[in-house]
């Protein structure tokens, strides 16, 4: 008698969130996020790149993705990371004209320390609300004056738009962004197997109460 097959492939997640790369992006940028978002039960995420090669950080890690640019699907939530590279991505049409297409359709788009640039540089946050890098932030403010910088601040909610501030404080708006998907709890839940302290109070920056004092 021929067993029954008891294999099951899981469906495919509904949902998709674009984590874009680029030669040169930060890590932690990176890593941190896709630590709280890749569990979540109804989105998959998706990385992709230019050419839809692997592509290295400023670390020195290779990164493999998905898809290119021109082969990606819609995407429901996109993370734009930030790195040394977001100062050529500033003059990459390819890059800036994606992230205008991806971000007319998305329910969210959010960037992580100099990410912001790069949104910022192809008019996403005009009329906006966004932080960034403390450190980087004269320079990222100054790829558009229509947005609306905010120099305190661990991360800042504008309706669909989540900008961070530098490297670490990506992972805690990424919970953040968890609440919002889901409730408190489950971004609760999601830190503790983690064993991650989330600072969750977007107005506790101390870094950026250091750059309003000039230092």
């Amino acid at each position: 008698m021929t067993k029954p097959d008891m294999t099951t492939t899981a469906p495919p997640k509904a949902r998709k969130i674009g984590i874009v790369l680029f030669k040169q992006f930060e890590t932690l940028d990176v890593f941190g996020p896709v630590q709280m978002l890749g569990r979540l039960p109804d989105y998959q995420l998706v990385a992709l790149s230019e050419s839809g090669a692997s592509v290295t950080s400023s670390q020195g890690l290779s990164a493999g993705v998905h898809h290119s640019f021109a082969t990606a699907p819609k995407l429901d939530g996109l993370l734009v990371p930030g790195g040394q590279g977001t100062r050529r991505e500033i003059d990459n049409p390819a890059m800036l004209d994606f992230l205008r297409l991806q971000s007319e359709g998305a329910a969210w788009i959010a960037s992580v320390c100099t990410g912001a640039a790069l949104l910022a540089k192809a008019g996403i946050l005009d009329g906006k609300r966004a932080t960034t890098n403390k450190i980087a932030f004269d320079w990222v403010a100054k790829q558009s004056s229509e947005v609306d910088w905010l120099r305190r601040a661990r991360w800042v909610v504008d309706g669909r738009f989540w900008t961070s501030s530098g490297v670490s404080a990506g992972t805690d708006m990424a919970l953040a962004l968890v609440a919002h998907l889901y409730d408190r709890p489950t971004a609760q839940e999601t830190a503790r197997r983690a064993e991650y302290v989330w600072r969750d109070d977007p107005d506790d920056d101390p870094f950026g109460i250091a750059s309003e004092k000039g230092s």
